[in-house]
């Protein structure tokens, strides 16, 4: 049965430089790369290329030892220029050269009689080997889902409500019988719902308006309200013991194009978005693009941090750095390491802070979008309990105590104050507003990886 949830919890963190909805001239990127950082829990990276290979999109590049039919494909045809490696041969990224045109490796196509027919065990032969499987992330633990596993329910958020997260609307125009396809085929994988969760508070887009086989729900209310996790605790809360899996409205897209057209497509539009960028806006790449084209040329100053993905949960790159395999955007903010006397203590009109006694005249003017840099303004902390994480996190976990039941690796703990619940996305927005100045989304992946090795 659909639900309407109208959530209070949470901050909204606007921001200066959102993306213009038009697609900008960026210079096309001319190489792209794989980082096995881009996912969680990968224990033991298999390189199955070298260094002058040449390959096609949909080509298997990496897979994991401990998850060995999940096949890792190259988002685009060229030339493997580099197998970059780390302290202790740590594998970082592969890198391709791509070609001008793009070729594809061929897969299986599928119309509507004979997707209607098709088995599960096709579907997940056709997906691990293809490359569209790692779109699929299993909760709890926020690791690639495992294809011998069968979840209770699958999860879509169709909005983000991330600091300048991009339209979907915008961004999967024309994209409605890919995401109906891709509904289909992730129908064969649970026998339980595919639960679709819009933002009540505006028009659905046309790629989600008439979409058959999914539950929708109605979700309103602050950030973190485009979160999945905090949509599944109050849909579906997941228990030990059970699991969900969860897909991106990109991820069911790219399945569906896989069954329709038989190509691995690794193509998207990702937002250009911040501050320090001269330019915003839209550009039409594919998974994994260098960034070097998007910020040559377009930044304000030259002192600035670029971030793959949002402000609270990205990764810190270089200028020519590589966009994560999941990211969505990228955001340009000013760098922030200088000191500044009192900064805490002075009332103003130009910082954004959840906590009235700094940032009270922010909430005189609440509409007002605020540049913000990386400066943390003070350091770690001894961790206090103050409550401010429940004002923000609209579930029904204590979060100040499941973070020290981690730090004091109290498993019992940590199950019962709800870590099942929860991957670093859900607790980003405790960690902005945390006087106290901890990792907190570090601090929970630890506590995830305690529970998933022990």
């Amino acid at each position: 049965m659909s639900k309407t949830v109208k959530l209070k919890k949470g901050f909204d963190i606007k921001l200066v430089g959102k993306a213009e909805k038009q697609l900008a001239d960026f210079k096309p990127s001319k190489t792209f790369a794989i980082k096995p950082t881009d996912f969680a829990g990968m224990q033991r990276p298999k390189v199955t290329v070298n260094e002058g290979d040449t390959v096609k999109a949909g080509t298997p590049i990496l897979f994991d030892k401990a998850m060995e039919k999940v096949q890792y494909v190259a988002p685009v045809s060229g030339e493997i220029v580099e197998i970059k490696r780390g302290d202790k041969r740590k594998l970082l990224e592969i890198k391709i050269l791509a070609d001008s045109k793009i070729s594809y490796e061929s897969f299986d196509k599928f119309s509507g009689t004979s997707l209607e027919s098709l088995s599960r065990e096709d579907a997940i032969v056709q997906m691990t080997k293809s490359g569209v499987w790692p779109q699929i992330i299993q909760r709890p633990f926020g690791v690639v889902a495992n294809p011998d596993d069968t979840p209770k329910a699958i999860f879509i958020s169709a909005f983000d409500t991330n600091p300048l997260a991009p339209d979907y609307g915008f961004t999967l125009q024309g994209e409605e019988s890919n995401f109906q396809a891709g509904i289909d085929v992730l129908g064969k994988l649970t026998s339980g719902k595919i639960h679709l969760n819009i933002n009540a508070d505006e028009q659905t887009p046309a790629v989600f308006a008439n979409v058959k086989g999914v539950e929708v729900n109605k979700f309103s209310g602050p950030h973190p309200a485009g979160n999945v996790g905090i949509q599944i605790h109050h849909i579906d809360p997941i228990n030990k013991g059970d699991m969900v899996w969860t897909v991106s409205p990109y991820g069911v897209c790219q399945i569906g194009k896989l069954f329709l057209e038989g190509k691995y497509d690794a193509s998207k539009i990702i937002s250009v978005t911040g501050s320090e960028a001269l330019k915003t806006g839209y550009v039409k790449t594919y998974m994994g693009a260098c960034v070097d084209t998007l910020v040559e040329g377009n930044l304000k100053q030259n002192h600035i941090r670029v971030v793959s993905g949002n402000v609270l949960t990205g990764d810190r790159i270089n200028k020519n750095g590589y966009v994560g395999y999941y990211a969505s955007q990228i955001t340009i903010i000013p760098e922030g390491d200088y000191e500044e006397f009192l900064g805490w203590v002075k009332p103003s009109t130009t910082k954004l802070s959840f906590h009235k006694a700094i940032g009270l005249l922010s909430f005189l003017n609440k509409g007002k979008e605020y540049v913000v840099d990386t400066n943390t303004h003070g350091e770690e902390r001894p961790f206090v309990v103050t409550g401010a994480f429940e004002k923000v996190l609209p579930m029904d976990i204590l979060p100040t105590y499941l973070f020290k039941a981690i730090l004091t690796e109290d498993f019992d703990e940590m199950e019962e104050l709800g870590i099942y619940e929860l991957i670093e996305e859900d607790v980003a927005i405790c960690e902005f507003i945390d006087p106290s100045k901890n990792e907190l989304q570090g601090i929970l992946r630890n506590g995830i990886e305690l529970l998933m090795y022990s």
